[in-house]
């Protein structure tokens, strides 16, 4: 049986989220500046170190970040209030039941946020992206769902890694060094794009979407670090979305839509039925499925335009699609009831 977040623990997120993303603008030292780069605006804070002008990014233009901007000031100036305000909002939470990370994952994300990542293009993926939607979405997940993972993926495009023209503001090798954490050798010597916690199995990985035939391993400009490139995985990460991680005062992180999560799982899924990699496969269509089931609900048509488009991307994609759904009866009767139409 499905559990909603009380009243309450609804309120006190929204208004959590509300209070990170309006942290962004609190910190701005000179004049915002609009960018426009192929046919898209960014903002940037445009300041001075000594005769140089230096930019920082701030986040790509829309209504609710340029009033946000208008109100940077205000926002500044209540900055030590709000984050005090944040710490009992996240009391509340754990009080009403909801969901919290580990404070490892919780302090490495804290740290990574702080040098940029997010800000930068960053978005986590993967189990630790599952777990965040409880927000989101407005339910309270069971233990098995909440279930802590020794994972941590974090996607972006090396396009917009390049574009941003901004990197983070402390290099990662070093931020992940005060962690403990050690590089895995790859096969491609000085293109390390997996790292692992030596006092613990916390493992990091960065990935970015592969537009080739192969799937190598490619450099993210921004975050200072390389990727593996994966199939797919541009679609996962279209249209992101901000959500809060209750650890301390809060952090602000990126993660796919959801409904976007939960169509890529079933596609995935797909590539990992055999060997070693069938036990994920079996986590992939449990997570599809409890996505699916709430989102037919909640939000029908954000679930619908998510498999349009997948669907729209070529007969390879619908193919692992309906590969996987051969395997959940029950949700693939949940899409159909939806209004899902498969060619």
């Amino acid at each position: 049986m499905r559990r909603l977040l009380t009243p309450i623990a609804h309120a006190a997120y929204q208004d959590l989220l509300r209070s990170l993303k309006d942290e962004v603008v609190s910190e701005i030292r000179g004049s915002p500046t609009r960018v426009e780069r192929s046919g898209r605006s960014y903002w940037y804070d445009s300041y001075r170190v000594g005769t140089d002008v230096r930019k920082t990014y701030i986040g790509e233009d829309s209504p609710e970040l340029q009033h946000r901007l208008q109100r940077s000031a205000e926002i500044a100036a209540e900055r030590e209030q709000s984050r005090r305000h944040r710490s009992r909002l996240i009391r509340i939470l754990r009080a009403e039941g909801f969901s919290s990370v580990d404070a490892a994952t919780g302090s490495l994300l804290n740290a990574m946020s702080k040098a940029g990542v997010f800000r930068l293009g960053g978005t986590i993926v993967g189990t630790q992206a599952f777990r965040l939607y409880e927000g989101e979405l407005g339910v309270q997940y069971a233990f098995d769902q909440a279930a802590q993972t020794n994972d941590i993926d974090i996607a972006s495009f090396e396009r917009l890694s390049l574009a941003l023209d901004d990197i983070v503001s402390e290099p990662l090798t070093q931020v992940l060094a005060e962690f403990q954490f050690d590089a895995v050798p790859s096969l491609e010597r000085d293109k390390v794009w997996c790292w692992k916690q030596s006092r613990s199995e916390l493992l990091l990985e960065f990935l970015t979407p592969s537009f080739e035939a192969a799937e190598d391993i490619r450099p993210l400009a921004a975050l200072g670090v390389h990727a593996q490139s994966l199939h797919y995985l541009n679609y996962l990460l279209a249209y992101p979305i901000k959500v809060a991680v209750v650890y301390r005062s809060g952090v602000l992180v990126q993660v796919p839509r959801p409904e976007r999560f939960a169509i890529h799982k079933l596609i995935v899924a797909d590539r990992r039925r055999e060997g070693s990699e069938s036990l994920k496969a079996m986590k992939d269509r449990a997570q599809a499925h409890y996505l699916i089931d709430i989102l037919a609900e909640l939000r029908p048509d954000d679930l619908l335009e998510a498999i349009e488009d997948a669907s729209s991307r070529g007969a390879s994609w619908q193919k692992r699609m309906q590969a996987t759904l051969q395997r959940m009866p029950a949700t693939k009767k949940r899409l159909g009831d939806a209004g899902a139409k498969f060619d």
